[in-house]
């Protein structure tokens, strides 16, 4: 039996935002859901409503279809999103060359499969290709992605000791990391 097909990342553009932002949005709540079902210290608390994971990601691309973000899906060979990364490129006056990092989410039932080092890869590029020199981003304390950021070339900048909750309302550290591209 040959090997299942990786997932290939894209970068959703601002037309497609606009055009199929509700069909992105509901494929994107369900990664969200997974995400945070399994722990996943992302913004969101238990329960997770789905109508709140889809408002979250129409939000997201809105600020894509006018520029403000980049966002980046992993994609099954069928067209299923299983991964997502964002790029948060707008930023006050005298930060221009800096972006964001956020929402690096992999579905549960694609990890372990090199996923988030690509979508990790992309968003390096998609970075140099906004003239982004600096990123920065934070993960929970301890977790898996602390391991992946640091193989990926990332540095600690600090850690926030109980700086935010685990969806089950446990409080949890934040280790803040940043990339010179």
């Amino acid at each position: 039996m040959a090997p299942a097909a990786q997932p290939a990342v894209r970068r959703v553009g601002m037309d497609e935002a606009r055009e199929r932002g509700e069909t992105l949005a509901e494929a994107l709540a369900d990664v969200l859901l997974d995400c945070v079902e399994g722990g996943a210290s992302v913004s969101f608390m238990l329960p997770l409503a789905r109508d709140k994971a889809a408002g979250f990601w129409r939000g997201v691309l809105d600020d894509v279809a006018r520029g403000e973000r980049v966002l980046l899906v992993a994609e099954t060979p069928v067209g299923r999103i299983v991964g997502t990364v964002q790029l948060i490129t707008a930023q006050p006056d005298n930060q221009p060359h800096r972006a964001d990092v956020a929402k690096m989410l992999v579905h549960s039932e694609a990890r372990r499969q090199g996923v988030a080092a690509q979508l990790m890869a992309a968003i390096d590029h998609a970075a140099r290709e906004e003239g982004k020199t600096l990123l920065v981003l934070d993960t929970v304390t301890g977790g898996d992605a602390e391991r992946l950021y640091q193989r990926a070339g990332w540095q600690v900048a600090g850690v926030i000791p109980n700086y935010a909750l685990m969806p089950d309302g446990a409080p949890c550290s934040t280790t803040y990391f940043y990339k010179q591209l």
